[in-house]
């Protein structure tokens, strides 16, 4: 085993890896920014380093400054959280060239799954049904875009390569609208990514979120771990997770996981991953793969009692997977609400001091967060303070303590969304499920 990690995250991913890691006994390097010196994480750790200010591209984002921090306290590997550089290919090489092990994919995967061209030729190849499009980036010839945006049927999506979080990508339903449309991505995408490569889908009416979780050693051996239903999202940002997914069937959890773990095994893939999917009448299209761990992996744990942390620890470590596929039991229902720092209304920011905090608790529920009374919020990262996950015997108990849960949490000083995942809890369609990824918005905006 491992026997010291540099943690090159922050907030409450660095202190969920900080607690995997003293299950494992093995010593922690928390690195820091100068505005996170108090961060939980931080105090709790065996070893600090501070790596620069505020700014994230002078600190978190420092590739050099990370590595040093490993030399230096004499570190055998580097775990990246999610965020940040943990989907960065040149980050991982570095880490692997400098002597340490990055505990996630070969940098070469990593390319792979982050060219999301490369990617879904990577995954019709491994059998993963993915969305009709132009099977390639799309040329200057716009007689022949033409002709795909035909074959494919309008409306289309014009995609960046590159592109992610929503970012670098235009909807187009009729030919007259195409050409500039493609023009208009691809500057878009060149000024965001540095890549103007672009693509052309099938766009989706009304799908679902639906994604795979997976973890292979990289050694022949790869397994998934059931779905979970991303589908209460905004402006393409996750706001409300749950796992299994209602209305897919065991007969459909194999049939989609068993082509992801033969993806994996293809692939060469090392470490936790997730194969995000939209569902629409039964169906499964492939998006992307992320290649780390990702924000809502509790609510998976919950339903299979497996730490995807320790498990993506020991495969770094060389280890082969310890869990095979008829090990996976899902047993009952996750639901995880983001919280954040933020206005429920106009979701503006809302950093500063919290003055109170009381944390929920009770039968089933899990609070993941770094923040405690006294903690100053600071503006420069992402808002998201802390996720409450609630785990019942079906989804209607699971509903019932994360609403009690969300009543219970305490968090003065600082607007939060607590008011809006209380809405969403109560809404009727959302206790039904089965809500498509447009749903919030369109609520959101009868709410504002």
């Amino acid at each position: 085993m491992l026997d010291k990690i540099v943690i090159a995250n922050r907030g409450e991913i660095a202190l969920r890896i900080l607690r995997a890691c003293k299950e494992l006994g093995i010593k922690t390097v928390a690195v820091h920014s100068t505005a996170d010196k108090d961060l939980k994480h931080v105090l709790l750790a065996d070893e600090t380093v501070c790596i620069g200010p505020a700014p994230s591209v002078k600190s978190y984002l420092n590739i050099p400054a990370l590595i040093s921090a490993a030399e230096v306290t004499g570190a055998a590997a580097i775990h990246p959280g999610y965020g940040f550089l943990s989907e960065n290919a040149d980050f991982a090489e570095q880490v692997e060239r400098s002597g340490f092990i990055f505990i996630g994919p070969k940098a070469e995967t990593i390319r792979l799954m982050g060219d999301k061209v490369s990617a879904i030729e990577a995954m019709k190849k491994a059998g993963v049904p993915c969305v009709p499009g132009s099977d390639g980036s799309l040329t200057n010839d716009i007689a022949k875009n033409k002709e795909i945006a035909k074959r494919i049927g309008y409306p289309v999506i014009i995609k960046a390569s590159g592109g992610g979080g929503g970012r670098g990508m235009r909807i187009v339903r009729n030919e007259k609208d195409l050409e500039q449309s493609i023009k208009m991505t691809k500057l878009e995408a060149k000024t965001a990514f540095n890549n103007d490569m672009v693509y052309m889908e099938k766009f989706l009416e009304n799908p679902r979120h639906i994604e795979i979780q997976v973890l292979a050693d990289g050694q022949g051996n790869a397994i998934y771990l059931g779905e979970r239903d991303c589908s209460m999202q905004r402006r393409h940002q996750k706001v409300v997770e749950e796992a299994p997914a209602v209305g897919i069937t065991p007969k459909m959890r194999k049939f989609i996981g068993e082509r992801c773990s033969k993806a994996c095994i293809d692939i060469g893939y090392r470490g936790a991953g997730t194969f995000e999917f939209l569902f629409e009448n039964g169906e499964f299209y492939f998006i992307e793969m992320n290649t780390r761990i990702q924000v809502e992996h509790p609510v998976t744990e919950m339903v299979t009692g497996i730490d995807l942390i320790k498990e993506q620890i020991r495969i770094a470590a060389g280890q082969p997977l310890s869990i095979k596929q008829s090990d996976i039991n899902i047993s009952g229902h996750a639901i995880e609400c983001r919280i954040n720092a933020e206005d429920s209304k106009t979701f503006m920011p809302s950093p500063g001091k919290i003055t109170r905090f009381h944390a929920p608790g009770g039968f089933g529920i899990r609070w993941e967060s770094h923040i405690y009374a006294g903690y100053t919020v600071p503006p420069h990262y992402d808002s998201m303070i802390g996720k409450l996950i609630a785990y019942g015997e079906t989804r209607e108990i699971a509903i019932a303590r994360m609403k009690n849960a969300l009543s219970e949490l305490v968090i003065d000083g600082i607007k939060t969304n607590i008011e809006l995942q209380t809405l969403i809890m109560n809404d009727a369609s959302f206790q039904k499920g089965g809500t498509n990824i447009h749903y919030l918005e369109k609520k959101l905006g009868i709410y504002e």
